[in-house]
């Protein structure tokens, strides 16, 4: 079975009042959006597929080395829009596990223990 792994990064982050998008807000050396891409490797996603907006050429060539899908999500109108905005480019099989691009999840336990039985896609 593949595993996606979708991350939502097109947010404009107002209230951190800085001219960074907010997933280039640096935490421990790297940009919050770097520590999310590295938890997605852990899983072993065959796909990683990030949704920039705001700022998205910084975002995109801060990035450029990994290997990303990239979709625009040129108004954001809310997460459903933005994981709508994935379709065209979502495998059709599989599971799906949706990251925001700001927060951190350190993989601890197996991917399994996400998933309920049936499940095709998981906010994680």
């Amino acid at each position: 079975m593949s595993t996606t792994v979708i991350i939502l990064a097109a947010g404009k982050g107002t209230r951190m009042r800085s001219k960074l998008p907010k997933v280039l807000q640096p935490l421990a050396g790297r940009p919050l959006l770097g520590h999310v891409i590295q938890t997605a490797k852990k899983l072993h996603a065959q796909n990683i597929i990030t949704i920039y907006g705001h700022g998205g050429d910084l975002v995109k060539q801060s990035f450029a080395a990994e290997q990303i899908e990239w979709v625009e999500q040129a108004e954001q109108l809310g997460t459903g829009h933005a994981v709508q905005m994935t379709l065209p480019v979502l495998p059709q099989d599989g599971i799906s596990l949706i990251y925001m691009g700001m927060f951190l999840s350190f993989v601890k336990v197996p991917l399994n223990s996400y998933l309920k039985p049936l499940a095709n896609l998981v906010l994680v």
